[in-house]
């Protein structure tokens, strides 16, 4: 009975282990999207009509 819990509470673990892995990279992945989209909004020709002057 003991080795039988042990392994269910390991088990357990492992499955929580993952999904706090799992959550973590799609919270990445939706900043880096929210990040990408905010610099498709700023003009290209804006910084490099600033960099010609130089």
């Amino acid at each position: 009975m003991d080795e039988e819990l042990v392994c269910v509470v390991m088990g357990l673990a492992v499955l929580v282990i993952g999904i706090i892995f799992a959550v973590g990279h799609y919270r990445r992945e939706y900043r880096r999207t929210q990040m990408l989209r905010q610099l498709d909004q700023t003009p290209v020709w804006h910084w490099q009509r600033h960099q010609h002057r130089n």
